[in-house]
């Protein structure tokens, strides 16, 4: 897009797992390591394998953590057959919010303090639960956005227009003058430009993409510091970007 043509960026939102932060370690080893604690003994690998089958199974009879049946991600979390067993999921549930089960994408911090130094108002839209300001508090992040928007308090699960929508109403920001950050094409960049935001896509190496026809060039992201040093946002004025 050429300088005639570049439109103020006013908002840039962000998601966060597997954009700006992962998990260090697979979940089975964290709960392994969990049920150590208390003399209960599995491997990591048979509870990653479980945990990802349980969490499809929870994720299609409670969507969004529950929050139309009236529960919430903590309530989900526990076992309360098992006295024991919900002791293990407390603990991990609460352990969950540690910097130390996190780590950040490369060039994450990078990006998101050279954008704050542009003056581009930042905030975070993402498929997460009430721990995520915790999280982003305890990871160093949490100052560089005006607000976070989890799917659990919205009420409302990305890739659902309203999320986008409450977003933008909470900010006050126009549609064509926001953007999105996110690594996944139906929940974050389809979603996004959906709603009349412009949108950017985080790539994983190794991962089959099939959605490469789909998306330009310029609006794929190998890294995050692509986002910068392909000049793909630019000093307008003090307190708005131009978007290319």
């Amino acid at each position: 897009m050429s300088h005639r043509s570049m439109l103020q960026l006013r908002l840039l939102t962000w998601d966060v797992k597997d954009t700006l932060l992962r998990l260090r370690h697979p979940v089975g080893e964290n709960y392994s390591a969990a049920a150590r604690v208390h003399e209960v003994h599995v491997q990591p690998e048979a509870l990653n394998k479980s945990f990802h089958q349980a969490y499809k199974t929870q994720s299609k009879h409670f969507p969004n953590y529950g929050l139309s049946q009236g529960l919430s991600s903590k309530q989900l979390t526990g076992v309360h057959e098992d006295r024991l067993l919900a002791t293990i999921a407390e603990s991990l549930y609460q352990e969950f919010c540690s910097a130390q089960n996190w780590e950040l994408l490369p060039g994450a911090r990078e990006t998101l303090r050279q954008c704050h130094q542009l003056g581009i108002r930042m905030a975070v839209i993402s498929n997460f639960d009430q721990r995520l300001e915790k999280i982003l508090s305890h990871c160093n992040l949490r100052h560089h956005f005006e607000f976070v928007l989890t799917s659990e308090e919205a009420g409302f699960a990305k890739p659902d227009q309203r999320i986008f929508q409450k977003a933008l109403h909470i900010s006050g920001v126009a549609p064509h003058q926001a953007a999105h950050v996110g690594d996944n094409y139906v929940k974050d960049y389809r979603a996004a430009r959906d709603v009349g935001m412009h949108s950017f896509l985080l790539t994983r190496a190794g991962r089959a993409n099939n959605w490469e026809l789909q998306v330009p060039k310029q609006h794929v992201l190998p890294s995050l510091t692509h986002l910068l040093s392909q000049r793909l946002l630019e000093r307008s004025t003090p307190q708005h970007l131009r978007f290319s």
